[in-house]
């Protein structure tokens, strides 16, 4: 999943072969994601007095489609509606991005809008160089940027599960995922707990239809600046109950001044595209 931001602010399943090479574990690996449309309704948790905000509520839509062989896109909205005590403010941010492991290709493009009218948009494409990363942003100002390497979204979960699955419970890395203004890369630290199964009375585990019996993974991962320190506080934090079929539900999303909640609220599988790689 990427980082949902709000406003200018804003997962998946690896069934890896014992003794296949790195490159064939990877396909199977991807071959695992199931395509599917999740809706989350998101409330306020916790808020500090210098945030300015009251009272917040909103809602994210994810749609993940796509396939091992012809890369995967995520269709990805975030609305939510902030109150300041003085006014209310209405917060959409709209997201579309293709990745392609196997080309090394990410496209990215991001509007965020408030009240309806039109802040921001960001899009480029990033590609995977012998030397790193080769950012070409199309908008808001075309400009390259090059990067060292790092991941991108579906990489780096795919990571996740593999180093779940291996039983390591922390490891870092560096991603891109075009987010802000789509030039700069970030640390993560990523935590995944031990897998368990859904309790009797978890509220969120029914709308998770045939899955919600199903064991999941808690994981928590940490964004930092990439020119920061791990051992500093993290820009955003992201908590979340993975699933090994890439659903994901029971959200938290730390801001730092406020922190919102995420219930799954509605799950819909989508057709899954057939594997015939060239």
């Amino acid at each position: 999943m990427s980082r949902p931001k709000l406003g200018t602010l804003l997962l998946v399943s690896a069934s890896l072969v014992a003794g296949s090479s790195p490159a064939l574990a990877g396909l199977e690996a991807a071959r695992a994601l199931v395509p599917h449309r999740a809706v989350y309704d998101l409330k306020l948790r916790d808020v500090s007095e210098r945030s300015g905000i009251e009272g917040m509520f909103g809602r994210m839509v994810y749609e993940f489609t796509g396939s091992a062989c012809t890369g995967f896109t995520t269709n990805f909205r975030f609305v939510t509606k902030i109150d300041t005590g003085e006014e209310m403010r209405l917060t959409d941010q709209q997201t579309t991005t293709f990745e392609n492991a196997s080309s090394g290709q990410f496209r990215f493009d991001t509007k965020s809008y408030t009240d309806e009218k039109l802040d921001k948009q960001v899009t480029g494409e990033a590609k995977d160089d012998a030397n790193g990363l080769k950012i070409a942003l199309a908008k808001p100002d075309p400009r390259e940027v090059d990067l060292t390497p790092a991941k991108f979204p579906t990489e780096h979960m795919l990571d996740v599960i593999e180093n779940a699955r291996a039983g390591k419970r922390f490891f870092e890395a560096r991603i891109f995922d075009g987010s802000e203004d789509g030039d700069k890369s970030l640390m993560t630290s990523t935590v995944v707990g031990l897998q368990q199964t859904p309790a009797a009375d978890d509220p969120d585990a029914k709308s998770a239809g045939e899955f919600s019996a199903k064991p999941y993974w808690p994981v928590t991962i940490a964004y930092y600046n990439e020119d920061g320190k791990t051992d500093a506080l993290p820009v955003y934090r992201m908590s979340f109950k993975l699933y090994d079929n890439g659903i994901t539900r029971d959200l938290t999303m730390d801001y730092g001044d406020f922190v919102l909640s995420g219930t799954l609220s509605k799950l819909e599988l989508l057709d899954k595209q057939p594997e015939t790689c060239r």
